[in-house]
């Protein structure tokens, strides 16, 4: 593992995932980068493409959760992420205090869209699952609930030869 950061170990591992999201995207036409929270991000077609690890064990996607309900993953995710399929309960009290959101998100376009590209990994088994889509995230909460979600295939180094068989038939690679 490379990382352009002088960080220690764990967050080396946490700036790696936008640095190698970055660089592989910076190629497309379309794409422009902003910082957010000390990190670069890819803007692409109108859409932030957002880097989240949600396991750190073989789980689905579905199951993915934030560690904390607010700070700047959560407010980019209710901010720009897809309208809520089913909306809450209007009483007349207002709408989400702009001014509680992250300072960063000052720096994108309100109409700009979000695309969580959010994966399972671990040291001793790599990179398990990698998923991308449209999750939304209800006020108060953590859970993500996915709109959309598409696995992403795997380069072919990232299949271990401990993975099982059903894991490797879901990346569309056979074991080594």
């Amino acid at each position: 593992m490379h990382t352009q950061t002088l960080e220690a170990y764990g967050h080396g591992l946490h700036a790696v995932q936008y640095e190698e999201l970055a660089t592989g995207l910076e190629r497309l036409p379309t794409a422009s980068p902003v910082r957010l929270h000390g990190r670069t991000v890819m803007i692409v077609r109108g859409r932030v493409i957002y880097p989240i690890r949600y396991a750190d064990k073989d789980v689905p996607v579905t199951e993915a959760k934030l560690r904390r309900s607010d700070g700047l993953r959560a407010d980019l995710s209710r901010r720009h992420g897809p309208r809520p399929m089913q909306t809450e309960l209007d009483l007349g009290l207002g709408d989400v205090d702009e001014h509680g959101l992250h300072r960063d998100l000052s720096r994108l376009d309100p109409g700009t869209g979000l695309v969580l590209v959010a994966y399972a990994c671990s040291m001793g088994r790599g990179v398990m699952r990698l998923e991308w889509g449209d999750a939304e995230l209800r006020r108060g909460d953590r859970y993500l609930l996915w709109q959309y979600h598409e696995p992403l295939a795997l380069p072919a180094r990232h299949i271990r030869s401990d993975y099982s068989e059903e894991t490797a038939r879901r990346v569309g690679k056979r074991p080594t």
